[in-house]
């Protein structure tokens, strides 16, 4: 364990794990016998958990990660990366091994996924004492849906902390997803693979306990369901140019939490998440970097487009 759990304002739960990234000439990509990657091909740290983790703690608030990690380099470089960046992290033992995900990088910035489910059991839990404390500890506590974070929900509500959960690119039937669709007090979804994205949004909330559902459209921008109001938030625009999708859903849910703590309204929170998910588009996929809160209220000063 490195930090103090009495210091953390948040806990994030799971997704802790390595990616390689591979450049690739287009998406999808043709069969071939081989392809040379002249630009390389680069193993970093940073799944969903650490890079929400990362975008917390760059905007100044005191975070704690819990995961499972294998006793291998890939758990390494997990822990030198919340080393590096001053995260708290707690990795309990997983004798499976550090998850590890494949990325396959287009040169417009989108991305496939290839992940090594096999870095996990069936019967994989967090210690309940040990999840119990941190949680009471924190303000808030965000849940990745890789497992066993499933099996923290009902510990987590008796807590009373408040929710939030990431169903990434959820098809809203997926059953997997609906305990931390209804657990959550702040549900963060993609709507890549949504074909009426403010239906499955009433719905997370008419059936669980979302009070504001945030359903994430890329360069299209966002929609933030709040008070049982829907709005269209507009996309930010890059400071860069863009050159990595991975890790914007991330970037995006950890600066609407930052929002939400600082007693920002909805709206406005969903505008920190747009600027700060277009910066994570702006940074190599073989980097982790978030963006700063300096950085996010002086973009979030300017007029929006």
């Amino acid at each position: 364990m490195n930090g103090h759990a009495d210091a953390a304002e948040v806990l994030v739960l799971g997704g802790a794990g390595v990616d390689t990234i591979i450049p690739v000439p287009e998406l999808p990509l043709p069969y071939a016998d081989s392809y040379m990657i002249d630009s390389g091909i680069r193993t970093r740290a940073g799944q969903t958990g650490d890079f929400v983790a990362l975008g917390l703690a760059a905007l100044g608030l005191r975070t704690h990660h819990l995961d499972l990690l294998g006793d291998d380099p890939e758990g390494d470089l997990v822990r030198a990366l919340h080393h590096e960046h001053g995260i708290a992290l707690t990795a309990l033992p997983q004798p499976a091994g550090t998850k590890r995900a494949v990325n396959l990088v287009g040169p417009d910035g989108r991305r496939l996924s290839l992940y090594d489910t096999s870095r996990a059991h069936p019967d994989d839990r967090f210690p309940e004492a040990t999840l119990r404390a941190l949680a009471t500890g924190c303000r808030h506590v965000h849940v990745t849906i890789t497992q066993p974070c499933a099996h923290a929900l009902p510990v987590l509500r008796e807590t009373g902390v408040p929710l939030s959960t990431d169903l990434h690119d959820w098809d809203g039937e997926n059953p997997y997803h609906e305990p931390f669709a209804h657990a959550a007090d702040v549900v963060f979804l993609s709507a890549a693979a949504l074909a009426d994205p403010e239906r499955t949004m009433r719905r997370i909330a008419e059936r669980g306990r979302a009070e504001t559902v945030v359903a994430t459209a890329g360069a299209e921008g966002a929609y933030l369901l709040a008070d049982g109001e829907l709005t269209r938030i507009p996309a930010a625009d890059p400071p860069a140019p863009v050159v990595d999708s991975n890790g914007a859903g991330d970037a995006f849910a950890a600066a609407f939490l930052y929002g939400r703590l600082s007693g920002e309204p909805p709206e406005r929170c969903a505008r920190y998440g747009a600027i700060a998910g277009a910066y994570a588009c702006t940074v190599p996929a073989a980097r982790a970097d978030a963006i700063g809160r300096d950085d996010l209220l002086r973009q979030a000063a300017e007029p929006s487009r």
